[in-house]
């Protein structure tokens, strides 16, 4: 019997797979705990559209991801923090810092989790990536200018 999996299933498939099962298997285990469906016709098209519209809003998702990766590509972000003697920094700059100075700078919610850098304690200009999409990512300085 071919039905569809509404839920994953452990050894069997993942939501929305379409997969051949025993007829008893279906009846007395899949059907009663709403881990699948009979996969009729009808049930099959409402299948198709459902995954077309997530493949469309996937790719509306990665152009968008795409523009804003061009637009934020090499842009500068200044700190300015106080330093010792040696340009080291009183505290540390981290991606949470650079989140909120993106936001306030060029109006883009990015999560800290997205930024890849390492946690800067001294005065100077750095290379930041950040994580838009998967497979979507950019490059922006961060200049740390110590305060006079």
């Amino acid at each position: 019997m071919q039905v569809i999996l509404l839920q994953d299933v452990k050894k069997l498939g993942k939501k929305g797979d379409v997969i051949n099962t025993s007829d008893g298997y279906a009846r007395n285990y899949l059907f009663p705990r709403k881990l699948a469906q009979e996969a009729t016709d009808s049930n099959l098209h409402i299948l198709n559209n459902k995954k077309e519209n997530e493949r469309k809003q996937k790719l509306a998702e990665l152009e968008a991801a795409q523009k804003l990766a061009s637009e934020l590509k090499d842009k500068e972000i200044k700190i300015t923090a106080k330093t010792g003697e040696s340009g080291k920094l009183f505290g540390a700059i981290t991606s949470k810092d650079v989140a909120e100075l993106i936001k306030t700078q060029y109006k883009v919610v990015v999560d800290k989790k997205k930024i890849v850098m390492e946690t800067i304690k001294v005065a100077g200009g750095y290379t930041i990536e950040v994580k838009l999409y998967p497979e979507v990512t950019t490059k922006m300085k961060v200049i740390i200018v110590p305060q006079q």
